[in-house]
């Protein structure tokens, strides 16, 4: 037989060895795509939600199954502590760092009419952020997180803004809400190019959910790699009812592979999060929800909240609710301000009501407890 036929069978022969004794734990599938699959055969029903998807999610944020289950790559751990989303929920105006810490990014100063006077220190960096478990991505973010501080102030408050550019790209802050046409952001004149900073300075109105985000161009591409955040202005004299519990929750996606669709879906940034980490809350207590959409490369998202209903002010700019439902759909950049009460226990889901969306990343639960 032909020498080389001889050699090929052998590398043939030995490579159809290797394969048959690789541990198991190679052909396993990596966190993300187990939990895809999780998704979409379990969580995604247009009837019910099998109780096999919140088991599967459940045991996954649970330490005693991790050291087993991690062998055959069924378990999802995010590998970064730089961003907390469960932290982020209710984080405003850096409140969730030590008074000596806060201070180095915010300043409130009482002015003579009663308002305040709220300083804030924002740069843009380019930053690697994890988006899902063992999944980075090459992010321009704001104070080195997406979504960036979420940036809160009541109605007539003056708020000042020292922004910095240390990344590679120009960038500015664009806020939706009024302001002089100087501080808009939007134009190519007011692009702040890496090493330089200006500073933005105007009223806080009108009160409502509003957001920030880069506007240099492409307009697209500054948006979808992370540069956005929350605001919040509220009401000088507030008429709603006070709610229990206040919760931030920004819709996202990320174009991992840069082909103009997004590959990876979320709230918060972090895929499935809040589905190995459920959002606790109490039985009948007034949660309130800011609800923000900023997913670029879809014209539509969605957010689903199952066994219940909420009051929605579409924007926040009106103290009465437009409408009691299940499901709101946005555009981008498009908001609300959702009020929810649960009446039982238990746990209860909440996603995109686009199950493509779900299954790559967009859902969570909420644990309601007596």
């Amino acid at each position: 037989m032909n020498k080389k036929i001889i050699i090929g069978l052998i590398f043939i022969f030995a490579i159809a060895l290797a394969l048959k004794f690789m541990p198991e734990d190679v052909h396993a599938k990596t966190d993300f795509e187990k939990m895809q699959e999780i998704a979409r055969n379990l969580c995604t029903n247009p009837n019910s939600t099998d109780s096999r998807c919140l088991e599967y999610f459940r045991h996954n944020s649970n330490g005693l199954q991790r050291t087993a289950q991690e062998k055959i790559g069924i378990i999802g751990n995010y590998e970064s502590s730089d961003f907390d989303p469960m932290e982020y929920l209710s984080t405003w105006n850096f409140n969730n760092l030590a008074p000596a810490e806060s201070a180095k990014y915010y300043k409130e100063t009482k002015r003579e009419d009663g308002s305040l006077l709220r300083e804030y220190w924002i740069h843009a960096e380019d930053k690697e952020i994890e988006i899902a478990p063992g999944v980075f991505f090459p992010a321009w973010t704001y104070n080195g997180q997406v979504p960036g501080p979420t940036i809160r102030a009541t109605e007539g408050d003056l708020i000042r803004i020292y922004f910095a550019n240390k990344g590679t790209k120009p960038h500015t802050m664009h806020f939706h809400g009024f302001h002089p046409s100087a501080m808009d952001g939007a134009m190519t004149e007011d692009f702040v190019y890496p090493g330089q900073s200006f500073t933005y300075e105007f009223e806080a109105d009108p009160f409502g959910v509003h957001l920030f985000h880069c506007h240099s161009v492409p307009l697209k591409q500054h948006i979808s790699k992370g540069l956005y955040g929350a605001y919040i202005v509220d009401p000088k004299n507030d008429t709603r009812p006070k709610p229990d519990k206040e919760l931030i929750i920004v819709m996202n996606a990320f174009d991992t592979n840069l082909d103009g669709e997004n590959e990876v879906y979320a709230v918060n940034t972090q895929a499935f999060y809040y589905a190995m980490n459920p959002i606790k809350v109490k039985k009948n207590e007034l949660v309130r929800i800011y609800l923000i959409n900023i997913v670029e490369f879809d014209p539509v998202n969605s957010f689903h909240l199952h066994a219940t209903f909420f009051d929605e002010y579409r924007t926040g700019t009106r103290q009465e609710p437009n409408s009691y439902t299940d499901i709101v759909s946005m555009a981008q950049a498009e908001r609300s301000i959702l009020d929810v009460r649960f009446k039982y226990p238990g746990m209860y889901m909440f996603h995109a009501h686009v199950s493509e969306f779900t299954e790559l990343g967009w859902m969570g639960f909420f644990e309601v407890t007596e």
